[in-house]
């Protein structure tokens, strides 16, 4: 990371020790004392270094997650597979490039992998959308899950998209109901299906990939019914409070652990997936055999029970309901209802079914 446009804002102290060191380093010509001097200034950049990046807020796991060198679906291609073919087309429009589809072999496992890719120059990123997919590419990833199931092999996804493409077009293609058939299909597809949000998780454009019987995250992902400018623009009619929004979407892999809405978190190099492509590549190569070994051993109809129940369990939550402070000589009744009766007092008259009194 030696460019300016390497680093991210809240970076600057970290970016600026570095340049410090780079700039001493080169010109002590290996003298005994300069090194005797780098040395404590290197440990307190390796200190400095993992304490800002094990407490990133939320503002800042959302940076790290658009970061313009993290890994997309097709670095991953070449990075955890040991071979892949890719597929095309939806046979009903065309081939929307957002999405990159195919069959793939990782550690001998044949699987079909479909992922959302951002693109990495204008160009790429002009043909693929920024990674926002059309309704016929959702439809492309489902005609691709079908094949999956039909010949047994386990779905992947990769999630990495801002959101499903808004313009008139996709609308008018039927993006909406492209996504609500893969939220449909996903849910009984008989074949294993994971998913792993890989950097920005964002609102339908995300779930339509998003049904899995496990749910992974890297660690500096994030995923979310919204991006923080959007959710910052409706509640406060005010992008610019976009880090407050982050913070209250509760979007960061940790927060989404700990509510049991994802399944494990993939960790990341010190510093972000981009600060070492074959690291990150091996950390997720890891998880995914780990986690489809473990799929492929349960029998479909009760992986598929437990598919259900999954998403079932999503949304629940429990209410703490505060109970009014009781002085003394207050009633313990609520307000409408009679006060409860004292040891000696005779039980109050209630109404009957005709409306009358009775004891």
């Amino acid at each position: 990371m030696d460019d300016d446009k390497d680093w991210l804002p809240f970076e600057a102290p970290l970016r600026e020790l570095k340049r410090r060191i780079d700039e001493m380093a080169a010109s002590s010509d290996g003298a005994p004392d300069l090194r005797e001097l780098l040395a404590p200034m290197r440990r307190q950049y390796e200190q400095l270094e993992r304490q800002m990046y094990d407490n990133l807020n939320a503002w800042q796991t959302v940076l790290m997650a658009r970061h313009p060198g993290r890994p997309q679906t097709r670095d991953y291609t070449s990075l955890i597979f040991d071979s892949f073919d890719e597929l095309h087309g939806d046979r009903m429009f065309r081939d929307d490039l957002a999405i990159v589809a195919g069959l793939g072999t990782i550690a001998g496992r044949r699987v079909v992998l479909i992922g959302q890719h951002r693109g990495r120059d204008v160009n790429e990123m002009h043909l693929s959308n920024a990674g926002c997919v059309h309704p016929e590419g959702y439809r492309k990833a489902l005609r691709k899950m079908r094949l999956a199931e039909k010949f047994g092999l386990p779905v992947v996804t990769l999630i990495d998209t801002k959101g499903a493409y808004p313009g008139i077009g996709s609308e008018e293609r039927g993006v909406a109901v492209a996504i609500a058939e893969n939220l449909l299909e996903m849910s009984r597809l008989r074949t294993p299906i994971l998913c792993v949000v890989i950097g920005e998780g964002g609102s339908g454009g995300a779930l339509g990939l998003g049904v899995g019987d496990r749910i992974l995250m890297l660690k500096h992902s994030y995923y979310s019914v919204i991006t923080p400018e959007g959710c910052a623009a409706i509640l406060w009619r005010d992008g610019g409070r976009k880090e407050d929004a982050a913070s209250e979407l509760r979007l960061t892999s940790q927060a989404l652990a700990s509510f049991g809405l994802i399944d494990e978190v993939v960790d990341e190099p010190l510093g972000g997936a981009h600060r070492n492509l074959r690291e990150m590549g091996d950390n997720l190569r890891e998880a995914l055999v780990r986690n489809l070994d473990e799929l492929s051993a349960v029998p479909l109809d009760r992986l598929l029970a437990r598919r259900y129940e999954k998403f079932r369990r999503y949304g629940r939550f429990a209410e703490a309901v505060a109970q009014p402070e009781i002085r003394p000589g207050d009633s313990a009744a609520p307000p409408g209802f009679p006060p409860a009766p004292g040891d000696g007092d005779p039980a109050p008259d209630l109404p009957g079914p005709d409306g009358e009194l009775v004891p």
